[in-house]
Parts: structure tokens; C-alpha cells; sequence
């Protein structure tokens, strides 16, 4: 066995040192040293040359297939993200900020998993009657699962070999004894990572790691944490708020456009299913800028409703402030309203928010956005079995968009009695004209006057 031993390796230029420096001297960058592993050289793996003998490459057509079958988690909603189920021998990052419901949600997927395999759930922040309080005030049933409280890798390396899927609360708190550094470092976090991965992809065994998230709302230590993982959700949503969203920022086994929609209770977490109450209101249509749009995320369509609000800047430059909305697009959108359709907003403070805390970054809200503005502007409502959707260009001509009679279908089973829709996106959704009046445009103009008359 070849000893190890430790040094610092600045993450910006790779510059080496034996003990830990607070500037690199080679790049001068402050606070880049991480703690890394390193051997000595003297591992039997080497030939008498000096080169390590490697594995022999195989051909593409020599490549034995393997079929995963998915494990279901018992929340429809997490296996939509996850891209349909678990699947066996991937590592699955979970993030958010403390409090939102992330050792919750594991638990009661532990709960329903351990009925059919054996889970092992860390707990390196909680002892194991801590857990076994949130199991009871959940009135979860489980069969074969195991609880550890430990932090020190070595001690409970082990008993991962013995499970079938392994809970990690949380990786900051995990540490190896190969290094000096303390629990959530870089170096620490990393080697705990890849060690990890190392157990996963060998035996074949499921981990889901709880990661914390910084002040920016990004996760903590460093970014090769995101790359070992397979997949990395983040669960976002205030703590006041009973709703939360889970999203897939990456996904090695499905698409990163789904998302997942919780409701926070005293009972537990449980998928929402009917997004109508969620992303829509009850008054939309009796106050002016409110207007729905029919948004994709992934396999997935909803109606989410846009709010605009307009007042007089009392300042030499007009406040810009959307929520759920990208501000460059906002921006951009009205310019077009000002030049094409001479619309002032130049002396308006603009706030705009899209409801539920769900973010809008598709082009086929743009059309959408644009009804708002002008409905807070003009100050008429819109009718609320209205929706819109459609890509604006500078020139102020509505584009189509992709998955329209997916979008249309989802307007008529929520009730929907009118749709606006991109002129070219016609065709496809003709079958629909029975059973929803459809308004196609080839102008942001042709929409303001179907919808205001003018």
C-alpha cells in the first residue's frame, strides 16, 4: 500500500506548498490553498519502467449494455425531477437553504424506500432520536431502516457496503481522517464527495447527499462537488411559505427543465398536483395588469399568472424590478412596447412578479409579459379566462413557439375560454377551435387591440 500524505494546492494556478498560505505567492490570489491527498509513488501498480499499468481500453461494440430499472420513491413529484425514478448506483445532491424541508423530504423517502430495501440514513447532525422524532410526527411505516450518527467517514464506511441506499445529512458535516483540515473545508468536502462516488459506482449503491447552500443561494464548497454528482437539486421557497419547488439544475438521467411542486404541512411534504392554485389567483381579472401564461418545464405545462404594478418614479431614473423574471428580458421588452407600439414607460416605475415564486425564463412568456405591462399601463384588467403565450421579437412580431398543442390542450382543461397564440402556430392547434376561441397574431399591436379594444 502506498502511504499518503497531505499538501496545499492553489485552486487557481496549481501552485504547490507544504503548509497552507493565506496568498498564493505564484498568482497572488488570497484564501485559494485547499488541503489535497497525495501518495508517495511507491505503489505496487507500476512496471519497471516507471509507468502504471492501466486498464485495457474496450471497443465501443465489445460495451455490454445495462438496462437500470428505476426505483419509485414514493413522491411522484421527485421521480418527474429525477427523470422518472431513482436510478441504482447514482449519487443525487440535495440543496437549499436550512429549514426548507430538505432531511424531511429524505426522511419520508427513506421511510417508503425501506419497505422493499435497505436504506441507511447518516445523520451527521442529528442523533438518531432526533430522526426517530420527525419519523414519529410524520407517522411514517418503515421496514428495513438503519440510523447512524457520525461524522468521521472511516466509522461509517462500512456500513455503507450494507445498504441498498444511503442518506448522507449533510456532506459539510462529513469528515475524513486522511486530512487535518476540519469538517466542511474544501479539501474535505471533496474527498468525502469522491469517496463516495467510488462506493456508488462500484457496488452499485444509491446516495442522496444534503448539501448546504451559501448566502448567494449557491451550494457550498467547491464546484467539483456538482460535477461528481449525477444529479444536483435544488430545493428553493421561503420558510414562511407552505409551497415549495424542487428543480434539477443537472441531470445525468433525465432533462433539467422539470420541476416539482411540494406543499409543506404539519403531516409532512406532499406533491401538488393541481397547479391552478398555486400559480393562479382567484381575483385575476378584476384588477388591471394580471395575465395568465402558459409556461413549459420540461414533460410538464402550467398556467402561471403574471402581475404588473406601475408607479410614478419619483427619481431622474425609472426603478426596474421583476420577481421570477429575467431583468435583461424585462429590459428589453419595453423598448418594444416604447418604439413599436408607443407605449411611455419612461417615466414609470415597473415591478413585476410571476406568482407562486416560479421562474419564467422561456421566450413563450414574452407575449405574456408584454400584455401585463400594457393591461398596468392602460389600466384595464384582462379577462381571466384569457391566456397568452408567444416569442416577441425587437421588431415587434410574435414568433411561434414549440409544444404549442401541449400549451393550448393545458388552457382548455383549466377552464380557459380564449388563447392568443403566434399566428404560424395556427396549424397545429386547429383541432382545438371547438372547444376554445383561439386569436392568432403576427404583432404585439394585433394583441393590444384584441385585448383592449384599441
Amino acid at each position: 500500500m502506498a502511504k499518503s500524505s497531505t499538501v496545499f494546492v492553489c485552486s487557481e494556478c496549481g501552485a504547490t506548498s507544504p503548509k497552507w498560505l493565506g496568498r498564493c505567492p505564484s498568482c497572488q490570489k488570497y484564501n485559494t490553498y485547499v488541503e489535497e491527498i497525495i501518495n508517495d509513488g511507491s505503489s505496487s501498480s507500476k512496471t519497471s519502467g516507471g509507468i502504471k499499468t492501466a486498464r485495457t481500453p474496450q471497443l465501443l461494440s465489445q460495451v455490454k449494455s445495462e438496462n437500470y430499472t428505476r426505483i419509485k420513491s414514493g413522491i411522484a413529484e421527485l421521480d418527474t425531477v429525477l427523470g422518472g425514478g431513482i436510478v441504482p448506483g447514482s449519487l443525487v445532491l440535495l440543496g437549499g437553504d436550512p429549514g426548507i424541508g430538505k432531511s424531511t423530504l429524505l426522511t419520508e423517502i427513506s421511510a417508503h424506500l425501506s419497505l422493499t430495501h435497505k436504506v441507511l440514513y447518516v445523520s451527521a447532525e442529528e442523533s438518531e432520536s432526533q430522526v426517530k422524532m420527525r419519523c414519529d410526527r410524520l407517522k411514517l411505516k418503515s421496514g428495513d431502516f438503519s440510523l447512524l450518527n457520525e461524522t468521521c467517514f472511516e466509522n461509517f464506511e462500512g456500513a455503507l457496503y450494507n445498504a441498498d441506499i444511503c442518506i448522507i445529512d449533510s456532506i459539510q458535516a462529513v469528515y475524513t481522517e486522511d486530512l487535518s483540515s476540519s469538517a466542511g473545508s474544501v479539501g474535505q468536502v471533496r474527498e468525502c464527495a469522491s469517496k463516495l462516488m467510488k462506493i456508488a459506482k462500484s457496488k452499485s449503491i444509491t446516495f442522496f447527499i444534503i448539501g448546504h447552500v451559501t448566502k448567494e443561494g449557491s451550494l457550498a464548497g467547491p464546484k467539483v462537488l456538482e460535477h461528481i454528482m449525477d444529479t444536483v437539486l435544488y430545493f428553493e421557497g421561503e420558510n414562511t411559505e407552505n409551497f415549495k419547488i424542487l428543480r434539477a439544475v443537472k441531470n445525468r438521467f433525465g432533462s433539467v427543465q422539470e420541476i416539482g411542486v411540494f406543499e409543506m404541512t404539519d403531516g409532512g411534504i406532499f406533491g401538488v398536483n393541481n397547479f391552478s392554485d398555486l400559480f393562479l389567483s382567484d381575483t385575476r381579472g378584476n384588477m388591471a395588469g394580471s395575465v395568465v401564461a402558459l409556461t413549459e418545464n420540461g414533460a410538464r405545462c402550467m398556467a402561471v399568472e403574471v402581475q404588473t404594478l406601475l408607479c410614478k418614479t419619483a427619481y431622474g431614473l425609472p426603478r426596474r424590478m421583476p420577481l421570477g423574471i429575467d431583468f435583461n428580458k424585462l429590459v428589453l421588452l419595453i423598448a418594444v412596447l416604447e418604439k413599436r407600439c408607443g407605449y411611455p414607460f419612461y417615466n414609470q416605475d415597473v415591478y413585476l412578479n410571476a406568482m407562486g415564486g416560479i421562474k419564467l425564463n422561456e421566450p413563450a412568456c414574452d407575449l405574456s409579459i408584454c400584455a401585463s405591462l400594457i393591461s398596468a399601463h392602460k389600466n384595464q384588467p384582462v379577462d381571466k379566462f384569457t391566456a397568452i403565450f408567444g416569442e416577441v421579437g425587437l421588431t415587434g412580431e410574435v414568433r411561434p413557439v414549440n409544444m404549442s398543442e401541449k400549451r393550448v390542450n393545458e388552457a382548455v382543461k383549466t377552464g380557459f375560454k380564449k388563447i392568443i397564440i403566434p399566428y404560424k402556430n395556427l396549424k397545429s392547434v386547429e383541432k382545438f377551435k371547438d372547444k376554445i376561441k383561439i386569436v392568432p397574431v403576427s404583432y404585439v399591436n394585433q394583441m393590444i387591440k384584441e385585448l383592449f379594444n384599441d
